[in-house]
């Protein structure tokens, strides 16, 4: 059964570590590891974590930035190079598109990094900008996934979240699932996470804890469904 590994012990220690970088990157990476460590959650080089912060410009003007996992980077062991940053605003503005192609997709995000020797940032980069909480986390966790591999996926899910959560069925990552899943936060904005069917489970909060205690006790309540 999953447990959170939360330790104020610890998370205080990667604030001191990773102080150079801000105290909300610092704990990202934190929650991306306890995320990345547990097989339940995710395997080598899946999911992906992401935090909303500020960052300079060579003019010294504050800017909102995104830092978002590298695509195929393994959670259990970023670092925060690991999280590469992108300017948030002209991203968030991409969702007045109606449609935009992978290709296109992926050159406006890689126009958006800080760094141009950055890792390329995770194929879901939009879906966690378009979200408006400062700390997203998406999982592959196995309950999740034995849940929504069934044809009875809504009568199963419902039975365990109720209305805690907005389901929508798969869709491809990239552009359509980013907008999907800000358009099912919208209607639902008091949900405590978003399924996507035969994928995963997403999860956000104000802070690293919260999220990932959020994706803790989804997927707790998950498995101890199946167990029954």
């Amino acid at each position: 059964m999953v447990q959170s590994r939360w330790n104020d012990a610890e998370a205080a220690e990667y604030c001191r570590r990773y102080a150079a970088c801000g105290g909300g990157l610092a704990l990202r990476v934190y929650t991306s590891r306890l995320i990345g460590r547990d097989p339940d959650l995710v395997l080598h080089g899946g999911g992906n974590t992401s935090v909303k912060a500020t960052a300079r410009d060579l003019l010294g003007r504050e800017l909102a930035v995104l830092h978002v996992k590298g695509s195929g980077s393994d959670l259990g062991a970023v670092e925060p190079a690991g999280l590469p940053a992108v300017r948030l605003a002209p991203l968030r503005e991409l969702r007045a598109l109606r449609e935009l192609s992978d290709q296109a997709m992926v050159d406006a995000v890689r126009g958006a990094l800080l760094d141009s020797r950055a890792p390329n940032p995770s194929v879901e980069t939009l879906l966690h900008a378009f979200l408006p909480h400062a700390f997203v986390d998406h999982t592959h966790a196995d309950a999740i996934l034995a849940l929504t591999d069934q044809p009875t996926a809504d009568q199963h899910l419902r039975a365990v979240y109720g209305d805690e959560v907005a389901v929508l069925p798969w869709i491809m990552p990239g552009f359509p699932l980013a907008q999907a899943v800000a358009a099912a936060y919208e209607a639902h904005p008091q949900c405590r996470g978003i399924v996507l069917k035969k994928h995963g489970l997403f999860t956000f909060g104000a802070t690293a804890r919260e999220s990932y205690e959020r994706t803790i006790e989804l997927v707790d309540r998950a498995e101890r469904y199946l167990q029954r």
